[in-house]
């Protein structure tokens, strides 16, 4: 099987965030639910509550809504929401970016057309790194 990588393009913004896997764990026993819905959508919700350390898969979307929104410049704020940003898993397994309408506007607005994003989480902490890129 061949993989053909989508080309280059310009680079638009790149943002990163590093989290402790603890901090949503301990969100999670004290929020729960609460927390779950302001700043996961159902998407990731469903995603990650079926896996084993589901603490690690929120921690590595918190860390990826962080660097998304970093790369925007905006942070998450007026501009943008928590659920503005919701990753999910391409035919690869790779994480894509699925952005509302308020994170679509955004999107064009700063002239880029896609948002790459990669993850990685271990027993303590998850980083995400994304790039805001125009084809």
């Amino acid at each position: 099987m061949s993989i053909i990588l989508p080309p280059g393009g310009t680079l638009i913004g790149l943002g990163a965030d590093l989290i402790e896997t603890e901090r949503i764990r301990s969100a999670l026993e004290r929020h729960g639910d609460r927390f779950l819905k302001r700043i996961f959508t159902e998407e990731e919700q469903k995603y990650c509550s079926g896996m084993k350390y589901a603490h690690k898969h929120y921690a590595a979307r918190w860390a990826a809504k962080e660097a998304v929104s970093k790369a925007f410049t905006t942070g998450i704020g007026p501009h943008l929401d928590w659920t503005s940003i919701s990753v999910y898993h391409g035919s690869r397994n790779e994480p894509l970016v699925r952005l509302d309408a308020k994170g679509e506007a955004l999107l064009r607005q700063v002239g880029a057309t896609h948002v790459w994003l990669t993850l990685s989480h271990i027993d303590t902490h998850a980083l995400a790194v994304a790039a805001l890129v125009k084809h």
